[in-house]
């Protein structure tokens, strides 16, 4: 893919695709709700896929057309053994919560992924899950998939995560769907709080109490209807396009603004941005509003701490409007980028530096000296959708042509990206 820089301001409005997050948790759930659940504005990008794929392994009917998914829930232990491997693709949300389902039920099953995700480290989920009494096995013997997991009774624990990450978080809190009492998790931060706002909302019992979450047993969920705001995340690359080229003004319609999801707009803040935030809704306990971006000068900030869980998909793109900002941004407490997809500090320090960036990549972040002129140039994928998105947005806004390889890896999360940034630059 080649992109060159944006000869206009970008203009109009976009409805970007639904949450991924939710996505994912509202098939998981509608499948152990009894009744139906109906998903509009569902996310249809590969990941999501691979959940709808795992469920109908285990028996769950799920009807799909254009406008809605349908899935026809059996109820907490209404899973059947799956007819074959699980395949979760590229999905580490998807690998990670669904073990917390699989470590509950009455069957064994296996569940691996891409080459990507089999390097992905899942000890993190298998440390609590074997605290909780479950039989859960990395194949490989590297605390990595393909897992096999033997479902067995469970106990309840109270488990501190060394990490804020939402996929332990909700692969306890699942797995506690299961347990012989309460389950809950405290974190060295807060981290998105969907799975807990969505079990509620079919009728399970969460208790949120500063960085702790308890589920309760046993839970009759019901199935409900769940129209799925917009990803922030998809919704984060047009902002930063709008922020950077001088004359633009964008409209987001109905995009998410969790509170522990919403990081980016306070940085954009923080770095002299503005977003407008209009017509805010509720939905299935998730707020929603649009979202008004107007072009602007921008200077650097500091991104760390407790914010880093907030905006963690978000960071690759930020550092792009770092790159462009006057003065120096300093990211920290984000070492959780090297085990996404790819290392994205890593890429992020390389793929900036080839544009001709001054970038210093420290262990857990990066050091970006922004205002700097700059160049296109080709840059690597490595079949990461994030990077790829967020150098679609540095080559609008940098001098000649720079060609991303491999773009087509946007699909995991939004596969009409590409065209959806035309629609904004004809």
């Amino acid at each position: 893919m080649k992109l060159s820089k944006a000869l206009r301001p970008l203009k109009g409005e976009l409805r970007v695709p639904g949450d991924k997050s939710i996505s994912h948790r509202a098939v998981m759930l509608g499948s152990l709700a009894e009744g139906t659940t109906e998903i509009t504005h569902f996310l249809e990008g590969a990941d999501c896929l691979s959940t709808i794929g795992c469920f109908r392994r285990m028996g769950i009917r799920i009807d799909k057309d254009p406008r809605r998914i349908l899935v026809h829930g059996k109820g907490l232990h209404g899973l059947a053994e799956p007819s074959g491997i699980l395949d979760c693709g590229n999905s580490g949300t998807t690998a990670r919560l669904i073990s917390g389902i699989l470590a509950g039920q009455t069957f064994a099953s296996e569940l691996t992924g891409d080459a990507s995700i089999q390097k992905r480290p899942m000890g993190r989920i298998i440390r609590p899950l074997r605290a909780m009494g479950a039989s859960v096995e990395s194949i490989a013997g590297n605390d990595c998939a393909p897992l096999r997991i033997e479902g067995r009774p469970l106990r309840a624990i109270h488990y501190n995560s060394p990490v804020a990450s939402a996929q332990v978080k909700s692969c306890v809190l699942l797995a506690g769907l299961y347990a012989d009492g309460s389950t809950s998790v405290t974190e060295p931060a807060l981290s998105r709080n969907h799975t807990e706002l969505m079990l509620r909302y079919f009728g399970g019992s969460v208790v949120s109490s500063g960085l702790t979450a308890a589920v309760q047993p046993e839970p009759r969920l019901r199935g409900g209807r769940i129209d799925v705001p917009g990803d922030i995340s998809s919704a984060a690359y047009f902002l930063a396009a709008a922020l950077l080229i001088p004359g633009s003004e964008v409209l987001l319609r109905h995009v998410g603004i969790n509170p522990t999801r919403d990081g980016i707009l306070r940085v954009i803040r923080s770095m002299g941005g503005q977003v407008d935030i209009l017509d805010k809704t509720v939905s299935g306990g998730e707020p929603a509003a649009d979202l008004l971006v107007r072009s602007c000068p921008l200077h650097g900030t500091v991104i760390e701490g407790d914010l880093i869980p907030t905006l963690i998909d978000e960071l690759p793109v930020l550092a792009v409007l770092a790159a462009f900002a006057e003065g120096t941004t300093t990211i920290r407490n984000a070492e959780e980028l090297r085990v996404k997809e790819s290392d994205r500090l890593s890429i992020l320090a390389e793929s900036l530096s080839a544009m001709g960036a001054d970038v210093t990549e420290t262990e857990d972040g990066l050091i970006i000296r922004g205002g700097k002129p700059l160049r296109g140039a080709v840059i690597h994928s490595h079949l990461d959708h994030r990077i790829a998105m967020s150098f679609a947005v540095a080559a609008l806004a940098a001098e000649g042509e720079t060609e991303i390889t491999e773009a087509d890896c946007v699909r995991i999360s939004y596969p009409d990206f590409f065209e959806d940034l035309n629609s904004l630059t004809r």
